[in-house]
């Protein structure tokens, strides 16, 4: 894998108000200065296409139509983890730290630590 998503990210950051992004100029920064819900709004109507996509290849449409949509959806959740002050290299690590480890076994213990919590809380 290439650093394609680092650098990606990069550009993202320079978008920010804060790091002189212009709405007028920049899809980014008019997003940015449209705030958290707008972003989040985006990353639910990108997940909706990717999905729709997903299926239309199932029904014999093109794959690459898919891979566009996941495109706009990985771009749309680069822009999303930057509004929260975090990275695409958090995110691999803990795909990394996953890597190996049963997803039935994760969500066993996680809901036994939620369990442990709430009953820690009452």
């Amino acid at each position: 894998m290439n650093d394609t998503l680092q650098r990606l990210a990069q550009i993202i950051e320079t978008r920010k108000p804060a790091a002189g992004g212009d709405p007028e100029s920049s899809y980014v920064a008019r997003l940015f200065a449209k705030g958290d819900d707008a972003i989040l709004k985006k990353i639910g109507e990108e997940a909706t296409e990717a999905v729709m996509a997903a299926k239309d290849v199932r029904q014999g449409a093109d794959p690459n139509k898919l891979v566009y949509e996941c495109a706009d959806l990985w771009f749309h959740s680069l822009i999303m983890l930057s509004q929260f002050n975090l990275t695409p290299q958090q995110v691999i690590e803990e795909l990394a730290r996953r890597e190996g480890v049963s997803g039935i076994e994760e969500k066993a213990n996680r809901k036994l630590q939620n369990r442990e919590q709430d009953e820690a809380g009452k």
